[in-house]
């Protein structure tokens, strides 16, 4: 009997609630579409909703046959501080999301194929193995911050946790295979493990959701992060490296469609376009870019002390403040951006809410980032060939800072201080006194990561074997007998 055609796999993929994760998922999904599956993108209700009002990304998707977004209620878990809102909302998913999560599974129309899960919500990879579907973990961090979670158990068990006060912060970390040597308590996921006390419930809360499974994707590329994949590798032998996952889909579109330019906004906050604008009319490489991503938190006092080295300084910037960022000595939160930076300077500053940052860092007028080393963050400036200054504020961003200055020599680290006559040293260092280093630097890296997504690239092996192995297991499990050889 005549085996009938095998209809194209359905792929059903959830990121976590935040801006870096919905990104990379959905550069994900496209990359996906392209290649003919059928995909639906489930979205927390309030997360859908202010992607949907900032894009147009529904439309954007319509394109791709098979493709649906789908939503389930969000998470209300709230708290001033970063760690404990993150701990209660994986605690409240684990209630109220898993429950609704699984069920969409079951009845699902057409069935799900195929999971791909954030890596740090462990409750959709539990959901797959209860309904019995293949899944893989995507994680949306770098390797290195992956890894140095994953090795926490070890670091406590050498009694290398806690951290002791300020003057053990440099203390070296020698229990995260591959950075024996250069990892420092402060260089530990903030608001996660650098921790006083052993009992302290943020210490293992990202550890306990990452699930031993057959692979993962990781949101980096080979020639960056190879020895410490090679560690990773270890523990799990098949690993996906596809990015930079925003530069691999526009080379694939590219390379499909002939499309010389590409954006695709998946911004949760309203984007301001007129710092364009005032780009445009900057000399090449003048700029610093200032952003400290989607949920750093400062007081108005650091603020300021941003505000007047970057003055004092004399280079040119163009500064993202969201209003909700700030907050007063009290911790309440300020709403809008001290009228002493909206009126001052404004011929060497320009100020937005939200700005759109790969175009901002891909823009020749761009010689310097200030980050808070957000992945995303890190790689866009990585493609874009931008140095960094490092002023990381949580969880995979003091990791990723350590790397970014340390390992790759791509910029400076500000040790987390937030001193005015730091900035401005460290400012004029990157754009001027140190510039020439660095310049070749990330001119190096950036190659590398545009050679990785071009055709034969590492990154590019990397989706084309991710893709194959989930059509393989598509057949596998419509009964073909032809690969049955390949899988066994």
């Amino acid at each position: 009997m005549e085996q009938g055609p095998i209809l194209s796999p359905h792929i059903l993929i959830f990121p976590a609630p935040g801006q870096g994760h919905v990104n990379s998922l959905l550069k994900l999904a496209e990359l996906l579409c392209l290649a003919g599956f059928k995909i639906t993108f489930i979205n927390f209700q309030n997360i859908h909703e202010r992607l949907v009002r900032h894009t147009d990304v529904e439309a954007r998707f319509s394109k791709y046959y098979g493709f649906q977004f789908k939503t389930i209620p969000g998470c209300e878990a709230e708290d001033p501080r970063p760690a404990d809102w993150v701990r209660k909302l994986f605690q409240e998913m684990e209630v109220k999301s898993k429950p609704i999560f699984k069920k969409m599974v079951i009845e699902s129309n057409p069935a799900v194929n195929y999971i791909i899960g954030d890596g740090v919500m462990g409750f959709v990879y539990d959901v797959a193995v209860e309904v019995g579907i293949p899944t893989i973990q995507m994680h949306c961090i770098s390797a290195c911050s992956f890894w140095t979670f994953f090795s926490i158990p070890d670091v406590v068990a050498a009694h290398q946790l806690p951290i002791k006060g300020k003057e053990d912060m440099d203390r070296l970390i020698t229990e995260v295979p591959g950075m024996e040597r250069f990892l420092r308590c402060r260089d530990l996921p903030g608001g996660f493990c650098q921790v006083s006390h052993i009992s302290d419930p943020n210490l293992f809360v990202i550890t306990k959701e990452i699930r031993q499974s057959q692979a993962l994707i990781i949101n980096t590329f080979e020639e960056l992060e190879g020895p410490i994949l090679s560690q990773i590798r270890i523990r799990y032998p098949k690993i996906y490296t596809i990015g930079p996952l925003h530069n691999h889909l526009k080379t694939k579109l590219r390379s499909i469609e002939k499309q010389e330019s590409y954006s695709s906004s998946t911004s949760l906050w309203e984007v301001d376009r007129t710092c364009i604008t005032w780009l445009d009319n900057q000399p090449s490489q003048s700029v610093l870019y200032v952003s400290f991503g989607s949920i750093t938190i400062m007081t108005r006092q650091q603020l300021m002390e941003f505000w007047h080295g970057l003055v004092n300084s004399k280079k040119k910037f163009l500064w993202v403040i969201r209003p909700e960022c700030v907050i007063n000595q009290d911790g309440d939160n300020l709403g809008e951006i001290p009228e002493q930076l909206q009126e001052g300077e404004k011929e060497k500053g320009y100020i937005v809410k939200w700005a759109p940052q790969e175009e901002v860092l891909a823009h020749k007028a761009i010689g310097g980032f200030l980050t808070h080393c957000g992945w995303n963050s890190t790689l866009e400036s990585i493609v874009a060939g931008v140095p960094m200054i490092c002023w990381p504020y949580f969880a995979d961003q003091q990791v990723n800072g350590r790397f970014v200055t340390e390992v790759w020599k791509l910029g400076l680290d500000m040790n987390d201080v937030c001193d005015r006559g730091v900035v401005e040293k460290m400012v004029n260092d990157l754009m001027v006194d140190k510039r020439e280093e660095f310049v070749k630097s990330t001119a190096r890296m950036a190659e590398l990561a545009r050679k990785s997504v071009s055709e034969g690239g590492s990154s590019s092996s990397c989706l084309n074997r991710l893709i194959e192995d989930i059509r393989l297991m598509n057949m596998k499990a419509h009964g073909s007998d032809t690969y049955k050889d390949n899988l066994s």
